[in-house]
């Protein structure tokens, strides 16, 4: 497969940054505010090389796979292990854990004992794409980086935007995996490309590898760091050298990113989510702190950071949806904080009822802490089928208009001749609310309850969490909580109030230290790129 490798042209030398950011060691340290200006930088171009030749291999799907350039909106998971003789495979597994983050594509690299870094990219689930036992067989090493993907639509799922993504620079090769978006990609790719560069992906990670390969700091993790103050918005991201694995996350810690220790090899790891450590026997360590830059090699464990710290604006949606119940996130078990989202959501609106049921999976605890508060029959009304993806991340409204009954089934004798309260974790666009409202009456209940984990979402997420315009959201299309039952046929609907979430979670009367702004519309790095204003504006 061709692929792309980075290289450098005959430029005029006044175009480098000269600036050279410096490591500043934890105990001193404050993550930067996101630059609003552009450094300087210097030309880029990208040449095709044959996968067989050095420093790097890769093998992928569906070559021929088309393109098309769009906005990135991406929930993606990521791993790196630095450390064990199996670390590809101990990757895939992770990723195994990771799989709810993104159904479109996988892949793993790894940093081979010939100093070549190879991967391997395909769409689909991870079993999918490493379906074939050659596939992993040809990721030796003993370090290694993985990723599973979503995006939008449409040519989004071309094999071209599956990471890592692998690089080849005048210093070597690196590869990277991101979870999170970049705020300012349209402004930075559309300096970088009025400058030379030339771009093979649509994924605002490609970015980061054009600006660590024009830096002028020594070493790696200042060019790093310099591509870093380049960047708004969210990342955490891990990044592969020939020797050394870097972990690092933005300065306002959108996304998750944890540190783990493999029990049996001593080898560290990071990803996304604690579920991954589970998986592959590692023990949790620490939370990666926002702004940190962790290098792990030979020597061991450095930590540094980059320069100065805003508030950390760690993203909500996490603990009401995103990660799974038995992950740590943001240190708290995120089945604890649901639990407690439908205690307090009984607390404000209770009702008049025989039974409360989950919308599964996501909805069980909040279920489960409501009915608890109310001392009501808690029972699993609806039973969903596994072989069906998530209708919150398929990609077409195509595939979210089959229909809910492929994935839930409703318990008739549960529900017959009862007063039934559902809980869900959000309400989206409504039309899966309405239809779960439709098979609860059909199953015989004779009211129906309808009670969300979490407060109207109002706004569109521009922080790695992939939710549709503000245009199609209900609850901000609706003016108000009376509209949206209406829409979805419930016999009431209530809301947790943002108050209460933010209680829950720990956070101050303005949110402080998470993100809620797809409930309250605060952005904390506002969007700026035009095409997210249009966006917005439901344009």
């Amino acid at each position: 497969m061709a692929l792309s490798r980075l290289a450098f042209t005959s430029i005029d030398t006044s175009l480098f940054s000269t600036r050279k950011p410096s490591l500043h060691p934890l105990p001193s340290y404050s993550p930067p505010p996101f630059r609003t200006t552009i450094p300087p930088i210097r030309p880029l171009s990208i040449t095709t090389v044959r996968s067989s030749q050095k420093p790097y291999l890769t093998i992928s799907d569906a070559d021929d796979a088309s393109f098309d350039d769009e906005k990135p909106r991406e929930e993606c998971g990521v791993v790196g292990i630095f450390g064990d003789p199996d670390a590809a495979r101990l990757c895939s597994i992770a990723l195994h854990a990771l799989q709810h983050r993104g159904q479109e594509g996988a892949g793993v690299a790894s940093a081979a004992p010939d100093g070549t870094i190879r991967s391997v990219t395909g769409l689909g689930l991870v079993s999918e794409v490493f379906s074939d036992p050659s596939r992993l067989e040809s990721l030796p090493g003993s370090s290694a980086i993985g990723h599973v993907r979503y995006s939008t639509a449409g040519a989004a799922s071309s094999v071209h935007n599956v990471q890592p993504f692998v690089a080849g620079y005048r210093f070597g090769t690196v590869a990277v995996a991101h979870n999170g978006n970049l705020v300012n990609y349209a402004s930075l790719r559309t300096y970088l490309e009025e400058m030379g560069s030339i771009f093979n992906t649509s994924s605002d990670t490609e970015v980061v590898l054009h600006l660590i390969a024009v830096s002028k700091s020594r070493p790696f993790e200042s060019r790093l760091i310099e591509a870093c103050l380049a960047l708004e918005g969210a990342y955490s991201m891990v990044f592969l050298k020939e020797d050394k694995l870097v972990a690092v996350r933005d300065p306002f810690g959108f996304r998750p990113l944890v540190m783990g220790r493999i029990r049996a090899s001593g080898a560290t790891v990071f990803a996304s989510e604690t579920c991954a450590l589970d998986l592959i026997g590692a023990d949790y360590v620490e939370e990666v702190a926002p702004g940190e830059v962790i290098v792990v090699d030979k020597t061991g464990i450095n930590k540094s950071c980059l320069a100065s710290h805003p508030v950390r604006r760690a993203c909500v949606f996490e603990h009401v949806y995103f990660a799974l119940p038995h992950s740590l996130v943001y240190g708290m078990p995120v089945h604890e904080s649901r639990r407690l989202f439908g205690a307090a959501l009984a607390e404000e609106a209770p009702v008049d009822c025989d039974v409360v049921i989950p919308v599964p999976d996501s909805g069980f605890f909040a279920a489960q802490g409501y009915a608890e508060k109310l001392g009501v029959d808690f029972r699993q009304g609806l039973i969903r089928s596994h072989y069906v993806g998530r209708t919150f991340i398929q990609p077409t409204q195509a595939i979210r208009d089959l229909g809910v009954r492929l994935k839930l089934a409703p318990v008739r004798r549960l529900l017959e001749g009862k007063r039934v309260v559902v809980v869900d974790d959000s309400i989206v666009r409504g039309t899966t609310s309405s239809k779960i409202v439709r098979l609860i009456r059909e199953a015989g209940a004779t009211e129906v309850h309808m009670r969300i984990a979490c407060p109207p979402i109002l706004g569109s997420c521009y922080y790695g969490v992939d939710t549709p315009s503000s245009g199609e959201l209900i609850s901000n299309r609706m003016s108000d909580v009376e509209g949206v039952r209406e829409y979805i046929g419930s016999d009431s609907l209530a809301f947790l109030s943002l108050e209460s979430l933010r209680r829950v979670m720990g956070a101050g009367k303005d949110g402080a230290g998470f993100c809620d702004a797809c409930f309250s519309r605060n952005y904390p790095v506002p969007p700026r790129d035009e095409v997210y204003k249009k966006e917005e504006e439901g344009g």
